[in-house]
């Protein structure tokens, strides 16, 4: 089936492909505990990096299996920053996830895999077990998660103010202003090539439920997983701070809008956020710009 130009719904420009290297561990040495003094979010940033790379590999492949669709030019334009873009988050994740690994985090180790690996052909044989608009779909859901975790970390100054690894921080930030660049781009692609409500509805509905209990899960082991991180009545406090804080208090309830029939990613308006870090990041004095290959 052939995705036409008049399916493209979204007025945003191509996502820019930006080759970055950040510098990891240079030139002090990361700390163990690089969001200083917090446990848990140190292992939650921790796990999230290690879930990046095989996660977005996930969502180009979801993408590509439509390539031989598209018609429309400006979608297709899109397509290719997007995956572009990813690719770049899936390559800088890495190196951070080798100074983790170097560094106590072995739950980090789970998710590091090479092209061909027994992993990477497990998840592919799962992935190639459901409809491909049903994986459309699931990317979809997940760049919603992504882009409203991303308008968090950049939109909320406590965020930013949190002490911690200033290369990690970094990386954060540009990811985050990346997932707002191209954060309708799979859904339109999915739009466009006749994707069911009901299916994106329910993908979502399904990782709704599983989110917290899953991180969870993922967060815990990693903490077990690393010695220096058994400290109990510590973990339970911080736990809880993280818990009634500003980067989870309230995310699922601004996923729901996601349910909505009818709902596209671009009614969350996020261009001013956009504007404002692109300057900071990538403008004239752009903190950034040193980090661009």
């Amino acid at each position: 089936m052939a995705i036409g130009r008049q399916e493209t719904t979204s007025p945003m420009p191509y996502p820019k492909v930006r080759r970055m290297r950040f510098r990891f561990g240079e030139p002090e040495p990361m700390a163990h505990q690089f969001v200083q003094g917090d446990i848990p979010l140190t292992h939650l940033i921790a796990v999230l990096s290690g879930a990046f790379p095989p996660g977005e590999e996930s969502f180009i492949r979801s993408v590509r299996k439509f390539s031989g669709d598209l018609t429309d030019p400006v979608l297709k334009k899109r397509v290719a920053g997007f995956i572009g873009q990813e690719a770049v988050h899936g390559q800088q994740h890495r190196r951070l996830n080798d100074q983790l690994i170097a560094n106590g985090f072995p739950i980090v180790r789970l998710f590091t895999f090479g092209p061909g690996a027994a992993r990477e052909r497990g998840v592919i044989a799962v992935e190639n077990l459901v409809p491909r608009q049903v994986h459309l779909a699931f990317t979809a859901a997940a760049e919603h998660y992504t882009a409203t975790l991303a308008k968090r970390v950049l939109g909320t100054q406590e965020i930013q103010d949190i002490p911690g690894d200033p290369e990690v921080w970094n990386l954060l930030n540009w990811h985050a202003f990346e997932e707002l660049e191209h954060k309708s781009v799979a859904f339109d692609v999915y739009r466009a090539a006749g994707g069911q409500e009901a299916v994106r509805i329910g993908v979502m509905a399904g990782m709704y439920v599983l989110t917290l209990p899953v991180v969870s899960l993922g967060v815990f082991a990693s903490i077990l997983s690393d010695p220096r991180s058994w400290r109990p009545l510590k973990v339970a406090r911080q736990s809880i701070r993280l818990a009634r804080g500003p980067i989870v208090k309230g995310l699922l309830a601004e996923m729901r809008p996601y349910m909505r029939p009818g709902f596209h990613p671009d009614d969350i308006d996020t261009e001013t956020l956009l504007e404002q870090w692109r300057r900071e990041l990538f403008g004239a004095d752009g903190e950034l710009l040193d980090r661009l290959g």
